[in-house]
């Protein structure tokens, strides 16, 4: 391109699009009157004929053609369309192109590309080369203009590109699966990638046909491919790091992501490269997790608003373009001529789908003849195709007479395609019953439509009991807000449940649904700050990799990739530290007598020995370089050789004075014993150097000379033990970094499976599918679990700084939370915030350095961690010396189901297996028959978690049976010295461990419904914003639903007394209920009280709750009204 540039400036006439010059003073200053109006006018037509994009570039076409026809006979016109006319045909491809390829790049999911890359590259080749060669023949053949053989060419391959912009958007309306979207994207990406590059090299060398065949022309164009890539990609480092920055505000991001992306553009082409490509690579390696939620959103704004108005200048430019010839060259074979052209690329577009149906059907189960028919008419053109028209003429070898012609084939095809082949495309998906919603999809639909429904109907109930609202027409609020669930798929639901009867197909749609649910909780993990992005973008990666896996639920392992990283890191590590030199001070004791021995032993002892053995070393680098010289060691032999013996006395005495101290230990240390090698072969070299001044006629004995010098080089082996200990502080590092990458990985994952626990209800056909995807979700977790105690105790510095450096993270990112809260109700104005603002965000990015890993505490530092023992000093004291520490091996049993429990145990380090039948909760079999007695119950206990609680308060029978899956550590509270705390301590000890225990019971079956609760330990303790009942045996508790907004049974039972219905732990009690009375000896009951400022915005939290209808149940509603 720069070669191309340089010829454009040293050219004399104007590059005219088309038309002739002016011979008169030309002002520009109306042309961008021009480009306003044309903006204006296609805004106005957009905003009337909505669904009618073809219409209205058609429209702007038409009229940029009769524009240009006044231009052709009106100098005022011309000299308003002058400026566009003598603009050269690369400078509005540069204007153009690059933000639009930027944008079609970015919109494709690279994990799917990645997957199917060399099913869409040969697709995209295959398309290129049957275009290429059949519409060249069809021109060639039935085109009336002398067009010679490079004009066809160049044309077809102009008239082949499918654009990517236009021929999946009636696609994306309809609901038609991402991935053949993506495939449709890709494909067209190549081909225009491809085409630039071709294009590139005709602008930039002048290349004619018959030089392609030098070897150097396609080594040139495979450079530049790969160089075009790799600029892209490092391109797209930059503005990720960009992005990155905590301090950077969103105009600065837009203004930067913008810039950046024509910068890349004209640098690539400036540097001879093709700037397409370049930008391809950019758009693909930058994803949603690279912008904040709000940039994203405003960048894809832009982009789509800039698509739109450039897609409009480009048809009206064109247009005028086209009407600035002469009439006379229209005739009515040109229509004949368009639709032959028009029928031959949709031919040319089914006979690829033909050649490729093969390599589709192997890549993909779902794809099938429906999809190839809808496919087949997804080759529409567009903008590309016209930006390129232009050059046609410019790079032929003999120039024609009419260059407009090629600019008219090309727009009014591409109208033509844009029209034609995108209704029929979304018609033949909506008959073939492609964009047809599963069932599971259809129910989580109707759920989440019922959802809101019921929330409308609680904000209606609400509002009816405010004073200000008493007269309004209630009724007619009902029917205007009633929601209905439409099914947007074109089949009854008979026929879905037809074409879906077996559990292996519900299961396989479900599957997918799963799948999406894990990607959502993954992005918004990112987004919450839980997630590094590195880990949601493996996570991500990975659960798009196995969506196209029939039957495959994506597991921990199957995720773990840096496992094996991992491993090769810590063989690495290994064999670094066998090598590590270490010198071993031996008990020597020279005798008093021996002035000699103890000298020598403080030499050989001494930093200064070692230090001067690396510097001989070192020195030796210079001689060496000037043996392996062959001029100039012929210049100096002798002072090579006379080199060569001091360095080897340097050696000798080096190892002698080792060997006199260290005696038989010498040979111990590998190093020693490399030294001593080094030593012998050296020797040989100076004896074989002796002998060929001896003999010098003799062959045999030169060349083993010969290969004794060379074999000098080893004597630098010696310093590597300089390299080792910073190779293993690097091997350290990267270990540490993998493992904290694995650690936030698994983390993430057992997230996404809680969510996806949390959902799969509303998207269960059946029973049977809901319990074997809950058994599928909960078997993968607890293998994340496991993975997870293994990373711990594999790593705990590591983790210990990961858990502590989150903790800081969420800690800010609540602290930013209520200073925007501040800030908006005016309590500090926006000078104030912006400073504060400041401080947080240095904090957050200084996490940035923070250390990787972090000692972890002494034994007795975990008290602190006991959340009933948390911040009281009294308390910590006079369990800390009772503590003692348990150590277990891997496969010892902590404790048995059917024993009595010893006491408290608070994981230090290690892993323990927790096997059980399901939990009873104080409930007996009698009073439960419903239940479940052979269900396993497994759970797997790792650092912080506390074994034995329940039992040691009530001083019953263990149920569970704890094996340590690792050696592990453990902080032991004896039974005994727990109650003498509780003696000494009456009643706070025991209620606190009574309330730890109720609220984390609450959490783990009630997650969905105390969402929006702020039920953290303290403030329970504090401010008794939940507190703990406890009922006995047919003792009764009032309920009053003005201040108790949750009451939970915990453990235990107990009846309605009302209605004597029984409630068995863990259960929320529904409002109906106002009296209960205990069935068990021992009840315990969580109640969360209504606050104030909850009553009085009520109606609020009821209308937030929307935005979380797909993270929560479709049970919890405000308060308690959904358990009624």
């Amino acid at each position: 391109m720069s070669s191309y540039i340089r010829a454009q400036n040293k050219s004399n006439g104007p590059d005219l699009l088309c038309g002739q010059p002016a011979d008169y003073l030309i002002e520009e200053q109306h042309f961008t009157t021009l480009v306003c109006f044309i903006v204006v006018l296609g805004g106005l037509l957009k905003m009337c004929l909505k669904n009618s994009e073809v219409i209205v570039l058609t429209i702007l076409s038409l009229s940029g053609f009769v524009i240009g026809q006044m231009a052709y006979s009106s100098v005022e016109v011309h000299q308003i369309v002058y400026p566009l006319l003598k603009t050269s045909s690369f400078s509005l491809y540069s204007y153009f192109s690059p933000l639009i390829i930027f944008m079609v790049a970015l919109d494709v999911d690279f994990y799917i590309l990645k997957n199917m890359f060399w099913q869409v590259l040969l697709t995209g080749l295959i398309s290129f080369s049957t275009a290429s060669i059949i519409l060249g023949y069809v021109v060639i053949k039935f085109n009336k203009a002398s067009w010679d053989l490079q004009s066809c060419l160049l044309f077809s391959i102009t008239l082949g590109i499918t654009d990517p912009l236009r021929s999946v958007n009636s696609l994306k309306t309809i609901g038609i699966s991402k991935m053949y979207i993506d495939l449709i994207r890709g494909e067209s990406l190549i081909i225009c990638s491809i085409t630039s590059v071709f294009f590139g090299n005709f602008r930039g060398s002048g290349i004619r046909f018959s030089i392609f065949r030098d070897l150097h022309v396609g080594i040139g164009l495979i450079l530049d491919i790969l160089g075009s890539i790799i600029f892209g990609y490092w391109c797209a480092k930059i503005i990720r790091c960009i992005l990155a920055d905590v301090f950077s505000n969103m105009l600065t991001n837009i203004i930067l992501c913008f810039s950046m992306v024509y910068m890349t553009f004209y640098i690539v082409e400036l540097l001879g490269m093709s700037g397409t490509l370049a930008l391809v690579a950019v758009g693909l390696n930058l994803d949603s997790l690279t912008f904040k939620p709000k940039i994203e959103f405003v960048i894809t704004k832009f982009l789509r608003i800039f698509s739109c108005v450039y897609e409009h200048l480009i048809y009206t430019f064109f247009g005028i373009v086209i009407g600035c010839g002469e009439l006379d060259h229209y005739e009515l074979y040109t229509i004949t001529f368009i639709v032959i052209l028009f029928t031959t690329v949709n031919l040319v577009r089914l006979l690829t789908i033909l050649l490729v149906s093969p390599i589709l059907m192997h890549s993909s189960y779902e794809y099938n003849w429906r999809w190839g028919v809808v496919i087949t008419w997804s080759g529409i053109k567009g903008v590309f195709n016209l930006l390129l028209a232009p050059d046609i003429y410019n790079l032929a070898e003999q120039k024609v007479d009419v260059p407009q012609m090629f600019i008219l084939y090309v727009q009014v095809v591409s109208l033509l395609t844009m029209g034609i082949n995108s209704y029929v495309m979304t018609q033949s998906a909506r008959k073939l019953d492609l964009c047809v919603l599963s069932l599971p999809r259809q129910m989580a639909l109707q759920n989440a439509t019922q959802h809101i429904q019921e929330i409308v109907q609680n904000t209606i109930s609400l509002s009816k009991g405010e004073k200000i609202l008493t007269n309004v027409n209630w009724t007619l609020v009902e029917d205007k807000t009633r929601i209905e669930y439409i099914p947007s798929s074109h089949v009854s639901h008979e026929d879905m449940k037809m074409e879906s009867t077996t559990d292996e197909a519900l299961i396989e749609e479900a599957r997918l649904h799963v799948a999406t649910i894990q990607m959502s909780s993954f992005e918004k993990q990112r987004n919450n700050g839980i997630l590094e992005i590195e880990a949601a973008r493996i996570l991500i990666g990975a659960a798009k990799c196995y969506y196209s896996t029939q039957g495959k639920f994506m597991s921990i392992y199957d995720v773990s990739t840096y496992m094996r990283t991992r491993s090769w890191l810590m063989k690495f590590k290994t064999v670094l530290t066998f090598l590590d030199y270490r010198k071993e001070k031996i008990h020597f004791i020279p005798p008093e007598s021996n002035a000699f021995l103890t000298f020598i032993f403080h030499i050989v002892f001494s930093e200064e020995f070692e230090y001067t053995g690396q510097i001989i070393n070192l020195i030796y680098i210079y001689p060496m370089m000037i043996h392996l010289w062959p001029m100039a060691r012929d210049l100096h032999v002798s002072a090579l050789i006379s080199i060569n013996y001091y360095f080897m006395f340097l050696y000798v005495l080096e190892s002698t004075l080792k060997i006199i101290i260290l005696k038989r230990k010498y040979f111990r240390q590998y190093w020693n014993t490399l030294e001593f090698f080094i030593l012998v072969v050296g020797i040989i070299d100076i004896f074989c150097v002796y002998f060929v001044k001896l003999r010098r006629h003799n062959l045999a004995l030169i060349q083993l000379t010969v290969i004794m010098g060379y074999l000098r080089i080893i004597r630098f082996l010696p310093l590597f033990k300089i390299i080792v200990p910073i190779l293993i502080n690097i091997a350290d590092v990267q270990i540490k970094k993998r493992l904290s990458l694995m650690y936030s990985i698994t983390k993430g994952y057992i997230k996404s499976q809680e969510d996806a626990k949390l959902l799969i209800k509303q998207i269960s056909v059946h029973e049977s599918i809901y319990q074997k995807l809950y058994e599928i979700l909960e078997t993968n977790k607890q293998d994340a679990v496991k993975e997870l105690g293994l990373i711990e105790h594999e790593g705990r510095d590591v983790v210990i700084a990961l858990k502590t450096k989150q903790a800081i993270r969420n800690v800010i990112a609540k602290a930013l939370k209520n200073l925007t809260f501040l800030c908006s109700r005016g309590i500090i104005d926006k000078h104030e915030s912006t400073e504060i603002n400041k401080v947080l965000l240095k904090k957050l990015k200084a996490l940035n350095n923070f250390p990787k890993a972090i000692p972890p505490p002494t034994p007795d530092k975990y008290l602190h961690n006991i959340i009933w023992l948390e911040g009281k000093d009294v308390l910590i004291d006079f369990f800390k010396e009772r503590a003692k520490l348990a150590c277990f091996d891997y496969g010892d049993i902590i404790c048995k189901a059917g024993e009595m429990p010893q006491g408290i145990y608070l994981i230090i380090s290690g892993m323990a297996i927790l096997h059980s039948l399901s939990p009873t909760f104080g409930i007996e079999s009698s009073q439960r028959p419903d239940r479940k007695s052979s269900d396993m119950f497994t759970e797997f206990c790792t650092a912080g978690d506390i074994i034995g609680e329940l039992n040691c308060l009530l001083k019953c029978e263990i149920e569970y049976t704890v094996i340590c899956e690792t050696s592990l550590q453990a902080c032991f509270i004896s039974l005994e010295d727990l109650y003498e705390g509780f003696d000494a301590f009456w009643p706070s000890l025991e209620y606190k461990i009574w309330l730890k225990l109720a609220l984390s019971t609450a959490y783990q079956y009630f997650e969905s419904s105390l969402i929006d609760e702020d039920l953290k330990f303290q403030k329970c303790v504090m401010f008794n914003q939940a507190y703990v009942e406890t009922l006995s045996s047919y003792n009764e508790m009032s309920i009053d639903n003005m201040t108790m907004k949750f009451v939970i049974i915990v453990y235990g039972s107990v009846i309605d007394t009302k209605t004597e219905e029984p409630y068995f732990a863990p259960c929320i009690i529904p409002t109906t209920c106002e009296q209960v009375q205990g069935t068990s000896d021992l009840s315990k009951l969580l109640i969360v009280q209504a606050s104030e400022l909850t009553q009085r915005n009520s109606n609020t939290n009821v209308m937030a709750s929307v935005d979380t209808v797909f993270e929560q149940q479709g049970e919890n509603m405000t308060g308690r009204q959904e358990m009624s």
